[in-house]
């Protein structure tokens, strides 16, 4: 019935798995995919169709090394693909965990739709510390601009030192500083984009998702954790004296998605899951999409919130979070703030300061102990526009199309569950454009083994919709 509604495909390879890292390119007409041991290129049109691989394995030594570091030689001690990205006019950037020793590399992905090409030379690997996660359990949080690679990540084999890196490109690479808690603490880094700010390329910014042991919990409540969104200046070149080739821009905020309930007992979803930037006119404007699940036994449910920019921005503008000492209360500073202030970037908007390192010391002082702000972002209508409590589901990835009708343009959420299905619910205006009512029109079984939905793109041109698990990869038609 799904093949016949939906026009259902379905793709596998055999001795893979794990389709997780898709890579949607409209101008080659074609899907890239990062999986285990193998880059895939498909058609769009039909992925089950004309497809063309390479394999792209773990070299033996590493195996071996990571088989006596005790992990699974099969499970896990194989090279999963996790990131793929667009590099140039001519070539994709793709990292994968190398059997615990992450590695990169350049493919050559031809200029043109008709252009056959499709390989990489495994003799021109890079070393991909820092860019992709060694554990394939953990996700690759990333995002390629202007040949930089900026991502979320552990940097080691243990999984504790986790950051975020910028490498490539010509400036010099830059991370967080390490093991402050302050700074990240145990994060599970979700997502990361690239948001225009102003005119001005020099105030770009790259936001980064994840969720994280809040440090702001009161103690004796145990861990806790937070969604968060953090930022960063895309021109930042780290400090002169201190914070050398580490961010000085660096801030983060709550990310709150919460039903209020009755005497103000809130139920909040603090376990972030994804995010999508829904494009709107404006480049510098895009709506925020993001889905959440709740970290409490007693209650389970998932529920999408909807964030702007302007809302996002304005958390970053105001005070900061302070803690006096070990015993004190998180409060919000009411101290001088030094100029220029932490989290701008250094552009002709502030005039004097040409770079990061020219601002003065007070300032990254300033910056390294007050990466929180004190105000959370919190969602578009102060609610979720989503949520499913009491289902036997989860949800882990959405994707959100814009579709114009006569009246306006309504955004039709897929979203995709642990048990291999995509709930199809579109956001329709009750009352006024201000208030949005959620439908849930559909609900469709994409993966008969029930495996957890791991990506999901979609194309808007095309009306399609491409969905990855552990076993395999779907495409349907949007609407």
């Amino acid at each position: 019935e799904l093949r016949a509604r939906h026009g259902l495909r379905l793709f596998s390879l055999e001795h893979s798995c794990c389709y997780e890292a898709l890579l949607l390119d409209e101008e080659r007409g074609r899907l890239f995919v990062g999986a285990k041991n193998h880059l895939l290129s498909l058609a769009l049109d039909d992925i089950s169709q004309r497809d063309r691989k390479i394999y792209w394995p773990a070299p033996v030594e590493w195996r071996e090394e990571c088989n006596w570091a005790g992990k699974d030689i099969t499970a896990e001690c194989m090279n999963f693909v996790k990131i793929l990205h667009p590099y140039n006019r001519t070539h994709l950037y793709a990292c994968g965990t190398g059997a615990f020793h992450p590695v990169c590399a350049f493919v050559e992905a031809g200029q043109h739709a008709e252009e056959p090409v499709f390989k990489l030379d495994p003799q021109h690997t890079e070393d991909g510390k820092g860019k992709s996660p060694y554990d394939p359990r953990h996700t690759a949080a990333s995002v390629l601009v202007g040949e930089e690679l900026y991502s979320g990540v552990a940097t080691d084999l243990m999984g504790r030192d986790f950051t975020i890196f910028r490498s490539l490109g010509r400036r010099p690479s830059i991370r967080t500083e390490q093991h402050d808690s302050r700074w990240l603490n145990e994060p599970k880094f979700v997502a990361v984009f690239w948001v225009p700010e102003s005119e001005d390329p020099d105030d770009d910014k790259i936001y980064f998702f994840f969720h994280e042991m809040a440090v702001e919990r009161q103690q004796g409540l145990g861990k806790t954790s937070f969604a968060r969104i953090g930022q960063i200046c895309r021109n930042d070149m780290g400090g002169q004296r201190s914070l050398v080739n580490k961010w000085t821009t660096f801030l983060k905020a709550r990310l709150v998605c919460a039903m209020p309930g009755p005497d103000g007992a809130d139920t909040y979803f603090d376990e972030l899951r994804d995010v999508f930037l829904l494009q709107t006119r404006d480049k510098r404007n895009p709506l925020v999409y993001a889905i959440f699940s709740t970290s409490s036994s007693v209650f389970q449910g998932s529920a999408v919130c909807v964030y702007t920019m302007a809302d996002i921005r304005r958390a970053f503008l105001g005070p900061f979070a302070h803690k006096e000492g070990p015993n004190y209360q998180w409060v919000s500073y009411q101290g001088r703030v030094p100029y220029p202030r932490p989290g701008m970037c250094p552009s002709r908007t502030f005039g004097t300061f040409g770079s990061t390192k020219d601002f003065p010391d007070e300032v990254i002082q300033f910056a390294r102990h007050h990466p929180l702000m004190y105000n959370p972002v919190l969602p578009h209508g102060q609610r979720p526009l989503f949520l499913q409590a009491t289902v036997p589901y989860t949800f882990t990835r959405i994707a959100v199309d814009r579709v114009t009708a006569a009246d306006g343009h309504y955004d039709v959420l897929f979203i995709g569950t642990d048990v291999g299905t995509v709930l199809k619910v579109v956001s329709v205006p009750k009352e006024s454009w201000h208030r949005m009512e959620p439908l849930l029109l559909e609900e469709l079984q994409v993966f008969q083994d029930a495996s957890p939905i791991t990506s999901l793109q979609l194309s808007s041109k095309r009306h399609q919709l491409y969905a990855g698990s552990a076993t395999a990869l779907a495409q349907l038609h949007l609407h």
